[in-house]
């Protein structure tokens, strides 16, 4: 009910994470930070410091930046948020970038010495953006969260400082399951979440419709088409992927993002959007199912964090699959069925970084929602102890958190340094 904590929480929720960003999100977060820093200092700097966590070099390193050209990497990224961004923008910093920027943007790389360092904090997402001129000096920190301004000095002097601020948008533990989550989808009034959800189907299916149309990255929703039939099955598939295809290469469309990712986002609705439509299912059908999805979605992440080893397109694939069934009449017993045969397929995919392969990964994740979902069809399924299945959709969900969050650590180490040995950053 509207009154109802839980029912609020949800509603903050859904309203803090399914937000608009412009390109993949960590690149994007360093252009935030940067424009920020060159704000702060006033001027044009003369000479900039980048300070970021392993996670981010990961996820900056091999992305396209969009409006930039098709520049890639951390440099690009901050040079793209002093040369052209707009702070107040957030994680649109750079949607609104013209030839003349453009043309700055890669003046700033050629003139403008931009040096970068490892950030050993013990905070997975951080980015700290120093810039000068001469001797003067202006610093931006983000961590947590991609949009979390924890630091802010000018010429040495804190202006703004919340070092023990984390991200406000994580709901408790405690207060995502996957009961809950249903109720609320299916009580939920729909005029507190029909202009939010239409945005994101709006905003998704137009990447997902530029990702086959064009020709990006690898072109996996693409070849999903071409190769594999017309079944909504493969529909579903391919056009999760080629959103993923669109964005990992630079289209300036922007997507909604979903636990601060926008192939999690993306992953999370648009086989839902393909399934409603197929099944002729009503507006209101569709908005109900996509807040299921997001939401699983989210609590399938809560316990591992923003970024780690643990593929997130795994656990919006899965939540994917669960508003599949919801579509079709499924409630408690056949999403818990999909979810738990869903993570027990693709739980061993590693994230390594942000990059045109993401959308195969992502074909991958859906595919398995969808057989998790076809496999309860068929009175099939996997049990309690098969691997790191635990008896009921809670306790292996708490093993997907400890897997994601614990036993990926050290994984998570030695990805970031194959990546740093094959290319410099």
């Amino acid at each position: 009910m509207p009154d109802d904590i839980r029912y609020r929480r949800y509603l903050e929720l859904l309203k803090t994470e399914l937000v608009p960003a412009m390109g993949c999100t960590e690149p994007v977060a360093v252009a935030y930070a940067a424009a920020k820093a060159r704000e702060i200092l006033g001027k044009a700097p003369d000479r900039v410091l980048v300070e970021v966590s392993g996670n981010i070099v990961k996820n900056v390193k091999s992305v396209t930046v969009p409006n930039t050209g098709g520049l890639k990497g951390l440099k690009a990224a901050a040079a793209a948020g002093i040369a052209a961004g707009r702070a107040d923008k957030k994680l649109e910093v750079i949607a609104e970038v013209s030839d003349e920027q453009r043309r700055k943007i890669a003046a700033f790389l050629n003139d403008v010495p931009i040096e970068l360092r490892m950030a050993d904090t013990g905070r997975v997402l951080d980015i700290a953006i120093t810039v000068y001129a001469g001797v003067e000096n202006a610093r931006v920190r983000i961590a947590d969260d991609h949009t979390n301004i924890i630091l802010v000095e000018k010429d040495g002097k804190a202006v703004f400082a919340a070092e023990d601020k984390k991200a406000t948008a994580a709901v408790p533990e405690t207060m995502l399951d996957v009961e809950a989550i249903i109720g609320f989808a299916d009580t939920v009034r729909l005029d507190d979440v029909r202009a939010l959800i239409k945005r994101q189907i709006e905003y998704n299916s137009a990447i997902s419709a530029e990702g086959l149309k064009g020709d990006y990255g690898a072109s996996i929703g693409r070849v999903l088409n071409l190769n594999y039939g017309g079944d909504i099955k493969v529909r579903a598939k391919a056009a999760a992927a080629a959103g993923s295809d669109a964005r990992m290469s630079g289209c300036n469309l922007p997507v909604i993002i979903l636990s601060g990712s926008g192939n999690q986002g993306i992953a999370a609705s648009m086989p839902v959007i393909e399934y409603a439509a197929f099944l002729k299912k009503s507006e209101d059908d569709l908005i109900r199912a996509l807040v299921l999805s997001d939401l699983i979605t989210l609590h399938l992440k809560s316990g591992i964090g923003r970024l780690s080893a643990y593929c997130g397109v795994v656990c919006a694939g899965a939540a994917a699959g669960a508003g599949i069934a919801y579509l079709q009449g499924g409630r408690m017993e056949e999403i818990s069925h999909t979810l738990v045969n869903a993570l027990a397929i693709t739980s061993g995919i590693v994230c390594d970084g942000a990059k045109p392969s993401c959308a195969a990964k992502i074909a991958a994740a859906v595919d398995a929602g969808i057989l998790g979902y076809e496999m309860y069809k068929s009175g099939r399924q996997f049990y309690g102890g098969d691997g790191i299945i635990a008896h009921g959709v809670e306790n292996t969900i708490k093993n997907i958190y400890r897997l994601g969050r614990e036993g990926m650590r050290k994984t998570d180490k030695e990805i970031i340094q194959i990546m740093l040995d094959i290319q410099e950053v």
